[in-house]
């Protein structure tokens, strides 16, 4: 059984609690919940936003967890008139919801909740954010990889390192806090390699980068082992001689954007080659 009264009763969509309400008030225009989980009852739709790629911090009892895919945020609020609900009445109720149709309880606390279900093919990650006793949100994450548009190119490559002595390798990634090189960064190594294979007498540092959370240490150990993988991929994958390449890491300590936003974290994630 559940860990509150009046359990809930789901299908594939959360059908979440109904009680008498005041004035009923309209969504706001082109908003509409989530398809995987209704409302709770007596609220309307105050605000909502979507993005067809982002990434959100999520909460869970290890710490907190970076998720990347389609976003969808969409804001709950009672009218005035309504009775109130507590904080932890809303969280237990997607709580209980989202257990009920296979789903995994990653985080509950007093003032949110994380959870992740498989829905088809997809993992979609869920934080409940109750604010007051007559509003919440639901910040949702389909994850997913990227479709990466731009990556590194062999001329591009070389007019920055003529022209700064280091370049950008866009278009390589990783797999969260680890060295394992991502799949879609194939296109990427390819026009490393043609740089280098162009140009037999470059010599270079692959210096791996990363952004401030977590410890310094941490972040220098597995800036130096990206970088360790960049040169092992290169060298195995397309025969670039590992005598030409030298592996760095610096972690977090040479910065391209500000660690206090999303945006700029993303910008120092990242993996340069310096000549030398």
């Amino acid at each position: 059984m559940g860990r509150c009264a009046g359990r809930i009763l789901i299908g594939v969509v959360a059908v979440l609690l109904v009680a008498p309400i005041g004035a009923a008030q309209e969504d706001r225009e082109d908003c509409q919940d989530y398809p995987l989980l209704t409302r709770l009852g007596g609220f309307f739709i105050e605000g909502c936003k979507e993005a067809s790629f982002a990434s959100h911090e999520f909460t869970t009892e290890d710490g907190k967890v970076e998720v990347e895919g389609r976003f969808v945020s969409v804001s709950y609020r009672r009218p005035d008139d309504a009775p109130e609900m507590s904080g932890l009445e809303m969280i237990r109720n997607y709580v209980n919801a989202v257990e009920d149709i296979g789903g995994e309880v990653l985080y509950e606390g007093r003032y949110s909740a994380s959870m992740k279900v498989r829905a088809d093919d997809r993992e979609v990650w869920i934080e409940v954010l109750p604010y007051g006793t007559r509003a919440y949100r639901l910040d949702i994450i389909e994850k997913q990889a990227m479709t990466q548009q731009v990556v590194a190119d062999a001329a591009a490559l070389l007019d920055d390192i003529n022209r700064s002595g280091h370049a950008v390798l866009q278009g390589v990634y990783f797999d969260t806090d680890t060295a394992v090189i991502k799949a879609e960064s194939s296109a990427a190594l390819a026009e490393i390699a043609k740089l280098l294979d162009a140009h037999p007498d470059l010599t270079a540092y692959v210096v791996g980068h990363t952004d401030m959370t977590g410890s310094l240490e941490h972040n220098v150990d597995l800036s130096q082992r990206r970088a360790a993988a960049v040169v092992e991929a290169l060298e195995t994958r397309y025969g670039i001689s590992r005598d030409r390449l030298t592996a760095r890491g610096v972690g977090p300590l040479a910065p391209i954007g500000s660690n206090d936003t999303e945006a700029g974290r993303a910008l120092n994630r990242r993996v340069e080659l310096v000549s030398r």
